[in-house]
């Protein structure tokens, strides 16, 4: 009886480790999620990361003039105040820490944040309007063309004698080629979308210019009149 009650006692004992071992398990487990995996997706760069990430973030916010340093991989005091100024001109969290929707606003999609470029950042309504104007008015030109044609787009919503909106711009009577023709309807490739991000997030090859033009077959003299600012591809660009 004794020997009974020795074993029955061994096999509770047994069974309350067991169930021990699964909470504490189940524990370090939820434990991990919460403050490791969603660290990872809610800050993917910050101060003091190092890596081809923010080498890319680097050379992003040097080409639209937000970063002055050298693209060394290293996240330091003038990335993170490059990626603060980015940040405040986006209208994103001002915190210099290059998360999911940081790093989509820069165009940066990767596993963490997103692999599918048509993401949330990408579908706005703007950036739709401008890519399909990049893409009937400037395809075939250089890359900093087409995010050139881009900006004029931008520089003239900022602009007291335009619309003052990207649509308004755009659809203003007679403005764009690419509307009277119907070419705005056409669907934008992978080239246009990107410089119309490009330029959204703040590149401006043209230099501030209002207008451009194509030399070799314009007409109308009154263009011709406007102070150049830059000639990128077969588009002079002007105030």
């Amino acid at each position: 009886m004794v020997f009974y009650l020795k074993k029955s006692f061994i096999k509770i004992k047994k069974g309350i480790l067991s169930v021990f071992v699964i909470i504490l398990t189940l524990i370090i487990c939820i434990s991990y999620n919460v403050f490791f995996r969603n660290t990872e997706v809610e800050a993917l760069s910050r101060y003091g990361s190092r890596g081809e990430e923010v080498r890319t973030i680097q050379t992003k916010l040097k080409r639209w003039g937000y970063y002055n340093g050298s693209v060394d991989g290293i996240y330091g005091s003038q990335t993170l105040s490059a990626v603060k100024s980015f940040q405040r001109k986006n209208g994103l969290t001002v915190d210099g820490i290059a998360g999911t929707k940081t790093l989509q606003a820069m165009g940066i999609y990767n596993s963490s944040s997103s692999s599918n470029s048509s993401g949330s950042s990408s579908n706005t309504s703007n950036l739709n309007l401008l890519s399909r104007l990049v893409y009937g008015e400037a395809r075939g030109e250089p890359y900093s063309g087409q995010v050139a044609v881009a900006a004029v787009v931008l520089n003239r919503v900022k602009s007291s004698s335009f619309p003052n909106t990207v649509a308004g711009v755009i659809y203003q009577s007679g403005a764009f080629d690419a509307v009277s023709d119907g070419q705005i309807n056409l669907s934008p490739n992978s080239t246009a979308k990107k410089a119309a991000q490009d330029a959204l997030n703040g590149w401006d090859p043209s230099n501030g210019a209002i207008y451009y033009f194509n030399p070799s077959t314009a007409t109308n003299k009154w263009i011709w009149s406007r102070p150049m600012t830059v000639t990128i591809g077969k588009h002079r660009f002007c105030k």
